[in-house]
């Protein structure tokens, strides 16, 4: 089988999985209990180790989550106030947010984007006011690959408004494109199942100063702000992964970005177009069948031992994708997206022959119809 869904999930890195297994086996006592401190050790450390990768830890903090979903979300309904921006190309978990905080009664303004999938900068930044108090865009969009400058959006935002708040979603970016939070960047989400971790596991990375509200309540935990007994085992085996990836971070993309080329141009350009750009992510390839069901080349793909994904997998019950029909595209192409995604397991070989059976999968399928 060839797998190239990995902006789905990633398959758990065995060696991580084995050693947190291990020590939560052997040490599987409440964090939070009198004779726990061996265990609240080890969490204190890899909270340290995920947060030292991309932020300073003078300066930010981390509170662990169950996932992205629930770090994007407690952003959100943290900041919602007067009035919310959001780009039209985020992940279904910041924009269900959004539809949350509009139906309390906040402004969403909802700033477009462009053909590939990135946020138009300029009509979001004419959208903040000196009543935005969050402003949020996805560092790397989860559909096209398109990288965000959200660096110097998060900049440019404080200039026009500094109360505002600026998060962003870093679940496609984290362990695979080289990031470090600057002090405009007040929230950032990130997962650990998109690297080789656990699925249940993620993190909302906080700048200290900033007054975020838990969206839990209970016994206290991650200082108040997500009651709930800790998991030891997601969260140790999400350290470990992060360590991995992180030492082959920008070998990994180089030669990635590579193979995504080589599969590009070796599909039958009489069938496939594409979304994605140059400059995106190196783990994310989207394309499309003119005129063929995604779905339905997903299935043959899937009969001759290909796993590919139609798009979001937090929506892909929808018919096509609301993230690329904001980008401007017919539903022509809309309904024939393929979203290829990769991870430093994925070999040029392998993505050669994806090629070659997408290839033949179109002409089956526009043979039929045809």
């Amino acid at each position: 089988m060839i797998y190239l869904d990995n902006a789905a999930t990633t398959a758990p890195d065995r060696e991580a999985f084995l050693k947190a297994a291990q020590f939560s086996q052997e040490h599987y006592l409440n964090p939070s209990a009198q004779y726990g401190g061996e265990v609240s050790a080890a969490l204190k450390e890899a909270r340290g180790s995920i947060l030292e990768k991309i932020a300073d830890p003078a300066q930010f903090e981390l509170v662990f989550t169950s996932g992205g979903t629930e770090a994007d979300n407690q952003a959100l309904l943290s900041c919602g106030r007067r009035n919310a921006v959001i780009s039209a190309g985020e992940h279904a978990a910041v924009y269900e947010a959004g539809l949350q905080l509009k139906s309390a009664g906040v402004e969403l303004r909802l700033a477009p984007i462009e053909k590939d999938g990135g946020v138009n900068e300029e009509k979001l930044l004419a959208l903040v006011d000196d009543k935005t108090s969050l402003v949020s865009v996805v560092h790397v969009n989860n559909e096209t690959g398109a990288v965000n400058d959200i660096f110097g959006l998060a900049r440019r935002v404080k200039e026009k408004n500094p109360r505002c708040a600026f998060h962003s979603d870093g679940v496609q970016a984290f362990g695979k494109l080289p990031v470090r939070l600057t002090k405009d960047v007040d929230l950032y989400s990130v997962s650990a199942h998109k690297i080789g971790g656990l699925k249940g596991t993620g993190a909302l990375i906080k700048r200290k100063s900033f007054a975020l509200q838990p969206l839990l309540r209970g016994g206290g935990q991650e200082g108040n702000l997500r009651s709930g007994t800790e998991n030891v085992l997601g969260i140790l085996d999400f350290a470990y992964a992060a360590e991995k990836k992180f030492k082959t971070l920008e070998a990994d993309a180089a030669r990635l970005r590579v193979c995504r080329e080589r599969l590009w141009q070796s599909l039958d350009e009489k069938f496939y177009v594409r979304f994605s750009p140059e400059s995106g992510s190196p783990y994310i390839l989207a394309v499309s069948a003119r005129g063929l069901r995604g779905e339905i080349l997903q299935r043959l793909a899937a009969e001759r031992g290909l796993i590919v994904g139609t798009g979001s997998a937090c929506s892909s019950k929808k018919p096509f994708s609301r993230v690329l029909e904001a980008c401007g595209h017919q539903k022509e192409i809309l309904n024939g997206v393929l979203r290829l995604s990769f991870s430093p397991e994925t070999t040029e070989e392998e993505t050669v022959l994806a090629a070659q059976t997408l290839n033949a999968v179109a002409a089956e399928l526009g043979a039929r119809i045809g």
